[in-house]
């Protein structure tokens, strides 16, 4: 082999170095830049327990779908075909929990019911809030009765509301610290009583009293603050409404419903395998009207 076929050799070989570096930091910049979904939901804790999802009545799917991707950050997945080709579930993977989407008029809004609203960590509330307007969607000001976009949360941070098509309210609070934009962060009970439903809560699950801010009565999940709130009126049961239910996902969903009958809790639906849509479920009531899905795989979407 002659001087100039070495030179020509090394060349290449040099060539084809530098471009397989150039594709690697390309790939490593692709990996960086794509949104985290490795994992749904908050590890479970010892108990085989995180938060699960939140499950919206909605009477326009494809609107609801486009807030939760644009605004949330959110990430549609569609589960089975029923008869007529329709997705059998639809949920958005969000940081933290899921929300899933029923297409059905939801039959009132959420604040007039138990399970008042759930709320947000937003990294920038500004944004959030000039975004959501943009968008032709109302900022909720009469829920803490002011007259401006946001206030001064229970935990000192500047919060607001928003409500959503169908009436399912959401509360944002403002935290400059987050990784994310959004964050899943608590849901909210208001009812007569609400001290003997958070110990309700805290029996069935296994969670200890911890008070959120100003809120003396909220528990924690992985993933979720429950927090619990008295109320002057009568509130309705969840099911049929805008928010449907609220969902616990349970690593070894099948022995924990054994446990729940044991202590004499009566099932709703009782437990059963949905291969159709990768998940397995039940569904209790708590003493309020609020409808519960204790789920298996929302973890794996």
């Amino acid at each position: 082999m002659d001087l100039c076929s070495v030179q020509i050799r090394i060349l290449s070989i040099r060539t084809e170095d530098v471009i397989m570096r150039l594709l690697s930091t390309i790939f490593l910049l692709f990996l960086l830049s794509a949104p985290a979904y490795s994992q749904v939901l908050a590890s479970f804790n010892s108990d085989g327990l995180t938060y699960g999802h939140v499950h919206l009545n909605v009477f326009d799917m494809e609107r609801h779908k486009d807030i939760w991707v644009n605004h949330f950050g959110g990430r549609v997945v569609e589960k089975g075909r029923n008869a007529q080709g329709n997705p059998i579930l639809t949920a958005v993977v969000l940081n933290n929990m899921l929300v899933a989407l029923s297409p059905s008029d939801p039959t009132m809004d959420s604040p007039s019911t138990v399970m008042d609203h759930f709320g947000f960590k937003v990294r920038n509330m500004d944004i959030f809030l000039e975004k959501w307007e943009a968008d032709g969607l109302p900022v909720t000001t009469e829920a803490a009765g002011f007259g401006g976009r946001t206030f001064l949360g229970a935990e000192g941070q500047i919060n607001a509301f928003v409500d959503l098509p169908g009436g399912a309210r959401v509360e944002l609070q403002e935290d400059q610290g987050l990784q994310q934009e959004v964050t899943g962060y608590h849901i909210h009970f208001n009812t007569a009583g609400h001290e003997e439903l958070l110990a309700w809560y805290t029996d069935l699950l296994n969670l200890d009293v911890r008070p959120r801010g100003a809120i003396p009565t909220t528990t924690n999940v992985p993933g979720m603050n429950l927090s619990f709130g008295g109320s002057q009126t009568a509130r309705a049961a969840t099911q049929g409404t805008a928010i449907d239910h609220i969902g616990f996902e349970i690593d070894g969903l099948e022995e924990f419903c054994r446990r729940l009958e044991a202590m004499g809790i009566e099932f709703q639906v009782a437990y059963r395998e949905v291969p159709s849509i990768d998940l397995n479920i039940a569904y209790i009531i708590d003493p309020r009207g609020v409808r519960i899905e204790f789920t298996e795989g929302y973890d794996e979407y």
